[in-house]
């Protein structure tokens, strides 16, 4: 089953400008970038084009060179250059930037499977020559072009168990589904963290993201963390940053005006494929089975509704709201000048907190099974 990826159109937009950027897409391995570029370039059958693959040292040797005649002989003759997985490329940033001022005509497509600036200063060395798109595991706002909403319905439940990783939505077979999650997380998941950066400690960060991963709709402290795994708080930080930009887990903030009352300090950190979360704690049971529905259901509905606002341009600072007192709204975002808060429940309905309207005055949501769809799509 070919899904259609929502940012597809957008980077078509992109490359038939005359004097396009460089297009970066970041994401995830296996989360299907490499098939969105093929399904991009299918359109341009009648162009050369010069793939390099940053996972096969043999095949970038040539765009490591910092010398521009060098880079202008790899691609000559050549109308695109697509560079996958090119956070493992040496100087990767600067090669490209010589690239793209040098060559007016080449189109340039690079994919990542985590932030570039991990191996290169992408960021600093493409400022105004790059746009950049985060390809996120399936959405639910890409199925509903191709389903109707009573089997997006149907279907949530396998979502919050297995996942939304292309293969294992395109997969029938269950066990074949469980498979491939735990592949993935074994042999991709922790790849470039560990390679890129040097850990020492592999099972340092294997034994963080287990105990996020017990953590999801609970706000996490740091000190803890790092007591339990034996490490100083910096390093943890910087494990949590680096999994961050390996697209891994996210991380979210609780919202203050500055209220004493109001808590802040310790964030909640959630994970862009709940079937990941459930491999890293060996734990696929069905969700009648389960005593953690209602934090796999808070993560469910975040993630799909954070795909949701970067696909379709809705920029929002996204939050969770506590007070000391015990008043809590488990999402909210701030856009337009005004505050929208969210309570996610399973089952149940509730309404807004008293402390929330008497502050804020901002509108309320309770997103259950019920309505959920209405708030993702």
């Amino acid at each position: 089953m070919l899904i259609q990826r929502t940012i597809i159109e957008k980077i078509h937009k992109e490359l038939a400008k005359e004097r396009s950027s460089i297009v970066v897409i970041y994401g995830s391995r296996q989360v299907g970038k490499t098939t969105l570029v093929e399904t991009v370039l299918e359109k341009y059958s009648d162009k050369t084009i010069l793939y390099i693959d940053g996972d096969k040292t043999n095949t970038y040797r040539a765009i490591s060179s910092r010398n521009s005649r060098d880079l202008e002989l790899m691609v000559d003759g050549f109308d695109f250059l697509f560079i996958d997985e090119a956070q493992r490329i040496p100087e990767i940033g600067l090669n490209l930037k010589i690239l793209y001022d040098q060559i007016k005509h080449l189109k340039i497509i690079v994919t990542g499977s985590s932030s570039l600036d991990l191996a290169s200063e992408v960021k600093e060395a493409l400022t105004g020559r790059k746009n950049q798109f985060t390809l996120y595991p399936i959405a639910i706002t890409e199925l509903s072009q191709m389903q109707h909403r009573h089997l997006l319905y149907d279907q949530m439940k396998e979502r919050l168990i297995l996942g939304s990783y292309p293969k294992v939505v395109s997969l029938t077979n269950r066990d074949e589904r469980i498979k491939h999650i735990q592949d993935l997380t074994q042999d991709y998941l922790y790849k470039d963290v560990l390679e890129l950066e040097n850990i020492r400690y592999h099972h340092k960060i294997r034994d963080l993201l287990r105990l996020l991963a017990f953590q999801i709709g609970s706000e996490v402290s740091i000190n803890e963390l790092a007591t339990t795994l034996g490490l100083g708080r910096d390093t943890v930080y910087r494990y949590i940053d680096l999994l961050e930009k390996s697209f891994v887990i996210f991380t979210i903030r609780g919202f203050s005006r500055n209220l004493r009352k109001e808590v802040t300090k310790m964030p909640k950190i959630y994970f862009y494929d709940l079937g990941v979360r459930n491999a890293i704690i060996n734990n696929f049971s069905d969700v009648h089975e389960r005593n953690d529905v209602g934090a796999l259901w808070e993560n469910f509905v975040i993630v799909e509704r954070l795909k949701r606002n970067a696909y379709k341009d809705h920029f929002c600072a996204s939050y969770f709201w506590r007070t000391y007192t015990g008043a809590e709204l488990d999402y909210m975002e701030e856009y337009g000048g005004k505050l929208y808060g969210y309570e996610i429940k399973w089952k149940k309905t509730s309404k807004a907190p008293k402390t929330w309207v008497d502050t804020y005055n901002g509108e309320f949501m309770c997103v259950n099974q019920d309505n959920f769809l209405d708030f993702v799509l």
